[in-house]
């Protein structure tokens, strides 16, 4: 496709404040054959390619470059192909996340990574970067749950890595390596994905605090039993009132945080409830409550689902992704109050605080150039404050453009010149979504 406005929808993903330039070309392969050809021609003439999913990123790592190919790989698709007993199931990369749960469901399996965009975002770019969600704090992230991937290499040629084996120790893992590049060493086409029995129901408790600080204690002492629980989720006041203004669900918009925690209804589910409702009460809840109906659940995550969207509403939103363990949860919200105070800016806060990972969002309400100045100032002081609490500047989101200045910070130079020497193994060439996520080793020529 060369059409520029068609082009322009597929120049760039959802993250605000970071640059796109112009493609020579948007290519959309349905075949993983189509995709041997486009890199094939590409690295003939040494031209960029930056692989897309569905565009649901969060770090301008899907950015168009000038004069590049974006290839989107959203055509992709198969039927899942399922091996029940195995506990996997084999898709191409343009598969919705939802759509593999919902068909490995009726067989009581369930493939765990839950990110909030899974409605709309694609295996492929899950894979891509290695994607969180809502219930890493009991069943990890992509990387955990990715067996095989079939990726194309820039050249044209096809690789899988990975092992049809339960456990291998043969070789590099270089599924691992592949996981999270973000389109940097090739085009990840498909993957076999590992799946785990589903739960029957689960009980959900939700606990009103009046301090922030005060539900981050409460998360840590959640995490901290024998059994972690599947989901728990925070977020701030302003996050609240976003998602309350724009859709209407009874949130108490009068407490400064929101936990959300759920537990499977195993035969413990009332004593599981009661300790987990116990706990918040001593960290200082408000208010507590629990439910074990499937439709309050749903309608309780959905308000943390649309959570992005309602403060996309009331500004630019310049998203965070940072994270801490959890033991250092507490002062990271405390030093993210002060963040947003000392810069006279608002920050909403909400995450993955089961594991440690919140996303504070700094909101540019207003367009001046003073308001961008001190959002950015608050921004990078989120990276420094996090990285001083021994935490990462990427827990799920990836580096994309966005965090890419901020990387040497958190990992120091050697392994940055160590991670260039890896995609030159890979792509000699440099032409795969280059300047994004790892340092590039040599300029970059496009023709």
């Amino acid at each position: 496709m060369t059409d520029v406005d068609v082009m322009a929808a597929y120049s760039r993903d959802r993250a605000p404040w970071v640059d796109n330039g112009v493609p020579a070309v948007v290519a959309v392969p349905s075949h993983v054959d189509d995709v041997r050809r486009i890199l094939e021609v590409a690295a003939d003439h040494q031209v960029a390619v930056v692989p897309r999913g569905s565009g649901s990123g969060l770090t301008g790592g899907a950015n168009a470059l000038d004069g590049c190919v974006v290839l989107s790989t959203h055509r992709l698709r198969n039927e899942p192909v399922l091996r029940a007993a195995d506990r996997r199931v084999r898709v191409a990369a343009g598969v919705l996340t939802a759509e593999v749960k919902q068909h490995v469901a009726p067989h009581g399996l369930l493939y765990p990574p839950d990110p909030a965009s899974s409605a709309f975002c694609t295996i492929g770019g899950n894979v891509a970067t290695n994607a969180g969600g809502l219930c890493c704090v009991r069943y990890g992230v992509t990387r955990d749950w990715v067996r095989e991937v079939e990726m194309v290499l820039p050249g044209g040629d096809l690789v899988r890595f990975g092992h049809s084996a339960p456990k291998s120790v043969a070789g590099l893992d270089l599924t691992s390596l592949v996981v999270g590049s973000e389109g940097t060493l090739g085009v990840v086409t498909g993957a076999s994905l590992g799946l785990t029995r589903s739960q029957p129901g689960h009980a959900t408790i939700v606990a009103y605090f009046a301090d922030v600080a005060d539900a981050g204690r409460a998360v840590v002492a959640c995490v901290d039993r024998a059994q972690p629980p599947t989901l728990l989720e925070i977020m701030d006041q302003t996050t609240i009132r976003a998602v309350e203004e724009w859709q209407s669900m009874d949130l108490d918009t009068s407490a400064a945080a929101l936990l959300l925690v759920q537990v499977p209804t195993d035969g413990l589910v009332e004593s599981e409830v009661a300790d987990l409702t116990r706990i918040c009460e001593e960290t200082g809840a408000t208010q507590t409550f629990g439910s074990t109906d499937p439709t309050e659940a749903e309608m309780l995550l959905h308000a943390r689902r649309v959570a992005f969207e309602a403060l996309e509403r009331r500004g630019v939103p310049l998203l965070e992704d940072v994270a801490v363990n959890v033991s250092r949860l507490p002062e990271l919200i405390e030093q993210i109050q002060a963040i947003s105070a000392r810069h006279a800016i608002t920050i909403a806060t909400f995450g993955h605080a089961g594991d440690g990972n919140l996303h504070p969002i700094v909101l540019i309400e207003d367009q001046d150039p003073e308001t961008r100045i001190r959002a950015r100032g608050a921004f990078e002081a989120i990276l420094d404050a996090t990285l001083e609490l021994g935490g990462t500047i990427s827990a799920e989101h990836g580096i994309g453009l966005l965090k890419l200045p901020f990387l040497e910070a958190e990992l120091g130079g050697r392994a940055l010149d160590l991670m260039a020497g890896v995609k030159q193994v890979f792509d000699p060439l440099s032409i795969m979504n280059p300047g994004k996520s790892v340092p590039l080793p040599q300029p970059v020529a496009l023709s």
